[in-house]
């Protein structure tokens, strides 16, 4: 027996809103619908992101996303208006904090500058 795939979860009031949100942020729409209320983004072989329409939970979640070039993502995020504070160093690694519409936040990490 073994864990094959991991999807993170994120909680929306309105899955519309947030379809427009995560395809600017990922670039590209969803690669799934499995069902009513749910939307797929498939960022790796055996790992993604779940959005879902939940407007009780809305806004309660976290998502922390390793990403290989932390300032070059920076100068998407910008380019494409989504709101953040820019890369900042935490303690083995850099953050970039921001959060959805609906308040759930995504924490983008990279290396620290050697």
């Amino acid at each position: 027996m073994a864990i094959t795939r991991i999807l993170a979860n994120l909680t929306v009031t309105e899955l519309d809103c947030a379809q427009r949100w995560y395809t600017t942020l990922f670039g590209r729409g969803p690669d799934a619908r499995p069902m009513d209320g749910l939307l797929e983004w498939h960022l790796g072989e055996s790992f993604g992101v779940q959005v879902w329409t939940e407007p009780e939970r809305a806004g309660r979640c976290t998502v922390v996303l390793d990403e290989s070039d932390l300032d070059a993502r920076a100068t998407q995020l910008d380019r494409d208006g989504i709101e953040h504070e820019g890369p900042l160093d935490a303690t083995t690694v850099r953050i970039m904090p921001l959060t959805d519409p609906d308040g759930n936040r995504i924490v983008f990490t990279g290396p620290l500058r050697g």
